[in-house]
């Protein structure tokens, strides 16, 4: 079973965190230091008053458009992250998702922490895995699906949880689907078919994969300057695909210039961004996108990412078809439980480590 494969990779490689496990964010009027960052290269938060999105985001697609292919390669070589719309995916169910993580997310603390997640587990409530990197907290808290959430549901809503349970599986079936075909669009735009992915069907079926479900809370921040929703990352998948509701946060950093730049909402748009993993297939044309989340002093955000990525035990390593003359192949192969182990050691330098011939393991190598 796919998610327990996944599940095993994550037990292999425990977050322990000496940080509290829960905050009544809505009854604080100050922001604590625990959770106040300093950035002193980044003063400006688009999201602490009046929101500017300046001339250029990530691109949004149709995937109606007759030239979608051609539209997502350039997306995902240009900025590693796009936008789609038309995808398919009921408005109804995006909001029965977002109802899902309302009801969750209001719940008390005590509540919320009946399903806590173990240090060695991936599913479950509590701070995300990342914040082990970083003595500062993150004004958030967040929900990890992997596989089904009865045993925690019930545990969250003793009356209610089968409806709660029915939408996460509607919701991860339609996803998955909308993920391989994505996958096919972003793979076809480079040239590849599906007899160059061995781990795929005949039909094109990507059979095994394996995928989480991560429901974020951003509460409003009565100091968003110095606050910080979710740090700086990447994400250790093929690709990920985000839901966020109508309140702003989303930044991505663009490659070549080093600018935060927002994504802001588009009713019924979906956010996709590139993963560490489909970097590497790539061979570095598709870069792995450095994105973070900051906050709003008077909205609250809530965003459900889909994170896609392959059978824990297939070898991903760069296209045989992306690799020449002139363009050796620029990574070692690896499994994503292999990948999860490296990333929860070396955090946003872990690409660098799997990087053939290089001896500098300091930066993260995109390209």
């Amino acid at each position: 079973m796919p998610s327990r494969s996944l599940t095993d990779a994550f037990k292999s490689h425990p977050v322990h965190l000496d940080h509290p496990k829960h905050l009544d964010f809505s009854s604080l009027q100050e922001l604590p230091d625990s959770y106040a960052w300093t950035q002193p290269e980044e003063k400006y938060n688009p999201c602490s008053g009046e929101e500017k999105f300046g001339s250029e985001s990530v691109p949004i697609i149709d995937l109606n458009d007759p030239n979608a292919l051609k539209l997502m390669g350039h997306a995902c070589k240009t900025w590693g992250a796009f936008q789609i719309t038309n995808h398919g995916i009921q408005k109804e169910l995006l909001d029965d998702i977002e109802t899902t993580g309302r009801s969750l997310f209001s719940l008390s603390s005590e509540q919320k922490l009946k399903a806590a997640r173990s240090p060695e587990g991936v599913s479950g409530y509590g701070l995300a895995r990342i914040s082990s990197f970083f003595s500062k907290l993150m004004w958030s808290e967040g929900f990890t699906i992997v596989g089904s959430p009865l045993e925690h549901f019930r545990q969250l809503w003793p009356q209610d949880y089968n409806k709660f349970c029915d939408i996460i599986e509607e919701y991860e079936t339609v996803m998955n689907k909308l993920a391989g075909r994505l996958m096919w669009l972003m793979l076809g735009s480079l040239g590849i078919s599906k007899s160059d992915i061995k781990w795929s069907t005949p039909k094109g079926e990507f059979k095994g994969a394996s995928a989480a479900l991560q429901l974020n809370s951003y509460p409003a921040c009565p100091d968003p300057d110095r606050a910080m929703g979710l740090a700086a990352h990447t994400d250790s998948t093929l690709l990920t695909i985000l839901y966020q509701n109508n309140t702003s946060g989303l930044q991505v950093r663009r490659e070549g210039t080093g600018s935060w730049v927002t994504v802001p909402p588009v009713p019924g748009a979906l956010v996709i961004n590139v993963g560490d993993l489909l970097h590497i297939l790539s061979n570095g044309l598709y870069p792995s996108v450095l994105h973070r989340a900051v906050v709003n002093k008077k909205l609250h955000r809530l965003s459900v990412a889909y994170l896609y990525g392959p059978p824990a035990s297939v070898q991903i390593s760069p296209l045989s078809r992306l690799i020449g003359p002139g363009r050796p192949p620029l990574y070692r192969p690896i499994t994503w439980n292999e990948y999860l182990g490296t990333k929860s050691k070396h955090f946003n330098k872990a690409l660098s480590w799997v990087r053939l011939n290089k001896h500098n393991h300091n930066t993260v190598e995109v390209g």
